[in-house]
């Protein structure tokens, strides 16, 4: 089925969002998402790659550019005392509860166009769409640019959904930047008319709050190996992560007998290989070490000393949880046969997060409404509806992306096909919350 099947009805004329689904061109609208994506990529605090970090001016620039957009696909436009923008296209009554839906709009450093800026720009494109059409919900739709997801600036991810979510952490305004900056003095200073203190107010009354959904490219080559524009995701991956340090004896490296060395690198390395091999073992289960160090090392020098990272995560916190005591209990067990002193630090904790199963067969329901195949999947990544699920029920759509499904990366990549389909899906979403009428 295609888009223009929708426009046919019993009385030969299109009514509702049938007749929006019937006289629009979704790859045309595909394209201004990417045009949209490029225009805001120019939007960065480096010359030659995508950096925009929160609270900089280049984050405030783009932030002035989506409101622009939302103001123009006639919303109101607010931005909240920790920065988050966000656009509201009221429904056919006014004041009536809200479908939340965005992403975020800041970066990690040498970025893609597409993570998080997706779920803010495609919404955007089809309330223009509603807009243009004369046509209003019978709820309300929120647009969201989440002003702080990945942490870049002060080490502390999710402020912006944190704080509509209302559990935004206070320990975290005395967080510092590289230059000496905490979170609480940037946000005062950041001249939006708000400061520290009116961050509580910024949180969501639940009463008002239908659902968030969140449109998000996959960040790996699933729906791409699968042949799919999107996906639904059943559940948001639980992480747990630890900083282990080993501590052995340094010595001569021509010198010092292979069965007498109390080698901390060489342990380290067995650790890492022993998980990686019970985590491809198992399903539904991911593990990496990030970071691998040998302080001080030396070329002709048996390592005394090594540190590692690793990152455990599962859309199943049982599983998740065995494969931490699994894991740590086999470090132990390696530290002891090679006589290697352990210290194990755990730095982040997070359960899974489910997606709502009404909000899941939404998306079926609009999937099969484009006659595409429904696909269902994790995701191993966190995102802004791992918050959000704290004042509602949330929902993702996964976007699939190219070059083997590449995040985090300048070589991101998104087709204006599949951004259409995309959008031709929230549309057809957007039914199950209420009929569009007119005006």
């Amino acid at each position: 089925m295609t888009p223009a099947d929708f426009a046919s009805s019993s009385s030969g004329s299109p009514t509702g969002s049938d007749a929006l689904e019937g006289a629009r061109d979704w790859p045309s609208v595909g394209q201004r998402i990417i045009e949209w994506s490029d225009a805001l990529a120019a939007f960065s605090e480096d010359e030659t790659a995508l950096t925009r970090t929160y609270l900089t001016s280049a984050h405030h620039a783009a932030a002035e550019q989506i409101r622009q957009w939302m103001q123009a696909a006639g919303m109101q436009v607010r931005r909240d005392a920790v920065g988050n923008i966000i656009g509201r296209y009221e429904g056919a009554r006014p004041g009536a509860p809200a479908l939340l839906t965005g992403s975020h709009f800041d970066s990690v450093r040498n970025a893609g166009k597409y993570d998080g800026t997706l779920g803010v720009l495609l919404p955007i494109a089809v309330i223009a769409l509603l807009n243009d059409s004369g046509r209003r919900l019978e709820c309300a739709l929120e647009v969201i640019g989440f002003a702080e997801e990945e942490g870049v600036r002060f080490k502390s991810t999710l402020l912006g959904s944190r704080a509509l979510a209302g559990t935004f952490d206070p320990a975290v305004l005395a967080s510092r930047d590289q230059a000496g900056c905490t979170l609480g003095q940037a946000i005062d200073a950041a001249g939006l008319g708000f400061g520290v203190a009116d961050i509580p107010a910024a949180a969501y009354a639940r009463e008002k709050v239908l659902g968030f959904l969140e449109v998000h490219i996959e960040q790996g080559p699933v729906l791409l190996n699968a042949g799919l524009p999107v996906g639904i995701v059943t559940a948001i991956a639980g992480a747990s992560r630890y900083v282990l340090e080993l501590t052995g004896e340094a010595g001569h490296a021509g010198t010092v007998p292979m069965a007498m060395r109390r080698d901390a690198a060489m342990a380290a390395c067995v650790m890492a290989l022993e998980l990686e091999t019970y985590c491809r073992a198992r399903a539904q289960l991911v593990g990496t070490v990030g970071q691998l160090e040998i302080p001080h090392g030396t070329a002709n020098v048996v390592p005394g000393r090594a540190r590692f990272s690793i990152d455990i995560r599962s859309s199943d916190d049982t599983v998740r949880a065995k494969a931490v005591a699994d894991t740590l209990a086999m470090a132990k067990r390696v530290a002891e046969e090679r006589g290697i002193e352990l210290a194990i630090t755990p730095t982040h904790e997070a359960q899974s997060v489910p997606c709502s199963k009404a909000l899941q067969e939404r998306l079926e329901h609009a999937i099969k409404a484009q006659g595409l195949p429904v696909h269902y999947l994790p995701s191993g990544a966190g995102h802004d509806a791992m918050a959000m699920a704290k004042l509602t029920d949330v929902a993702m759509l996964f976007v699939r992306c190219g070059n083997g499904g590449i995040s985090h990366n300048p070589k991101e990549a998104l087709t204006a096909a599949d951004a259409g389909v995309a959008a031709s899906v929230f549309m057809r979403f957007l039914e199950g919350l209420g009929e569009p009428r007119a005006i």
